[in-house]
């Protein structure tokens, strides 16, 4: 039988997720002085890396077992799998964002709002009863409203600092994030003590 095999998301929150193996004293040397490669081994484990989006559609598919990803990703393509725990790393907020001073909510005119999370968007707008237009942008959504190609965003925040230099502000606080980890349906029914041993450590850890 293969090594329980755990999805990472590449970047910043690869890093913080270290940190909380290194005090679950898993030998993370191999994940530190990675190179190019993607698998890697972890302490009888195995540690995959991969993109946010990527982590959810491993585990649903079940070649990876266990997940750590943001919660704005779960949010963002919802799927079958159980959520876990709250690892309490990565947080920040989803906003809604405009041009300093505008008021979002006046006026009977559609708003046009950029996000590169559209299903957020349209959750949040629908349960305000909101008819919006929504674009999805790739890069730096903060651009859509100084190019007037939208009236605000819904993004990520995390200092604010971004929205400040570039004349936006928060107008909505929608809901708060950070990491969560994520559990494969079958992985848990079929390695069901090896999964738990592995989450209360890291529960311990944190």
């Amino acid at each position: 039988m293969r090594p329980i095999r755990i999805a990472l998301t590449k970047g910043r929150l690869e890093k913080e997720t270290i940190k909380i193996f290194d005090k679950m004293q898993l030998d993370t040397s191999e994940l530190k002085n990675k190179g190019r490669r993607l698998i890697l081994p972890l302490s009888g484990y195995e540690a995959v890396l991969a993109k946010a989006a990527d982590v959810i559609t491993y585990i649903e598919h079940g070649v990876c077992d266990i997940g750590i990803v943001g919660k704005d990703t779960i949010l963002e393509y919802p799927g079958s799998f159980y959520e876990m725990l709250d690892l309490n790393i990565g947080k920040c907020v989803f906003a809604l964002a405009g041009p300093k001073g505008f008021d979002f909510y006046s006026g009977y005119s559609v708003k046009t709002v950029a996000t590169k999370y559209p299903n957020v968007a349209r959750a949040f707008f629908e349960q305000k009863g909101m008819d919006v237009k929504i674009i999805k942008i790739e890069g730096s959504v903060e651009l859509a409203p100084l190019l007037n190609l939208s009236e605000g965003i819904v993004d990520l925040v995390e200092t604010g600092n971004t929205l400040r230099e570039n004349g936006l502000e928060i107008i909505e606080t929608i809901t708060p994030i950070s990491a969560r980890v994520i559990v494969n349906v079958a992985s848990l029914k079929l390695r069901k003590t090896e999964i738990e041993n592995f989450i209360s450590q890291m529960e311990k850890a944190i």
